[in-house]
């Protein structure tokens, strides 16, 4: 299966309201196709796109720039903010980071956000014992060179889920199966960036975060949660997950909840802009 691919549900004239999601670093759309299909269902227009330096050309990730994930992220919230009445930006890992990137810039007009397993610092328990040493890493040439391997417990607590994941990475049909430094020191440079412009992001905000993250901790969550001036922001802590939660034991529970989530937030909309029309 081709990773270079775009995951479109819908592109029905008479839907009033889109869901943009990104996927995760070293990722691609396949592993959003669930939760996609369970929003489109919902009657929702939904769009996952590859994100550069990621697909079937896996050389790429070498090259590409957090900035180019930035302006990659904009465009799309523009395309689909010109065409749609409500546009909420979701994403996991990487695409929760650009999802909240997207609120730094259109927090005036982006309807809601749904950050999922929000990576803003690399230190989740799975991550080996020379982590520290990492960072020194990033800084010289070794980034172009060392790769660090997808290993157990590859982001998900469900055995059953795990053990088959395991085989599709085997065979390259939901990513790539090594995080390059290349990549990691490029998400921490966004990571970095989003950090120092939180409180930039005014848009309803729903963050949501394993305490077992293996990946990055709820360090990460918190400081969204804390560094963002929404007015209007959850934060939902799961306790029996890893960091893959749209395909971990609560999945349903996190599904259910971003469904909540963006049915309240289009009610508001729909109100606030009745209430204009009366004023005027």
């Amino acid at each position: 299966m081709s990773l270079n691919f775009e995951l479109i549900h819908g592109n029905d004239e008479k839907a009033r309201t889109a869901v943009l999601l990104f996927h995760g670093l070293t990722g691609s759309p396949f592993e959003l196709k669930k939760y996609g299909q369970f929003l489109y269902k919902q009657g929702f227009d939904v769009y996952a796109d590859c994100l550069p330096g990621h697909g079937d050309n896996f050389a790429e990730i070498y090259t590409v720039k957090y900035t180019d994930w930035l302006d990659f992220a904009y465009s799309k919230f523009e395309q689909l903010h010109s065409n749609y009445e409500n546009v909420f930006v979701s994403g996991i890992c990487l695409g929760a980071v650009l999802a909240l990137a997207v609120g730094i810039k259109y927090s005036d007009v982006v309807t809601g956000l749904v950050p999922l397993s929000t990576t803003l610092f690399l230190d989740g328990w799975r991550l080996p014992w020379y982590k520290f040493l990492i960072p020194i890493g990033l800084t010289t040439i070794i980034r172009f060179y060392y790769n660090y391997p997808e290993c157990e417990p590859h982001g998900i607590k469900n055995l059953k889920v795990r053990n088959a994941i395991k085989k599709l990475l085997s065979i390259g049909d939901v990513g790539m199966n090594d995080f390059p430094m290349t990549g990691i020191y490029e998400l921490l440079k966004l990571s970095k960036y989003v950090r120092a412009n939180l409180d930039k992001v005014t848009a309803p905000t729903l963050l949501i975060h394993s305490q077992e993250d293996d990946l990055t901790s709820v360090k990460s969550a918190y400081c969204a949660y804390n560094g963002i001036s929404s007015k209007d922001k959850d934060l939902i802590i799961l306790k029996d997950s890893y960091h893959m939660v749209l395909y971990d034991n609560e999945k349903e529970f996190v599904y259910k909840k971003v469904l909540e989530f963006i049915n309240n937030h289009i009610a508001v909309e729909t109100e606030e802009k009745q209430g204009e029309a009366v004023c005027i």
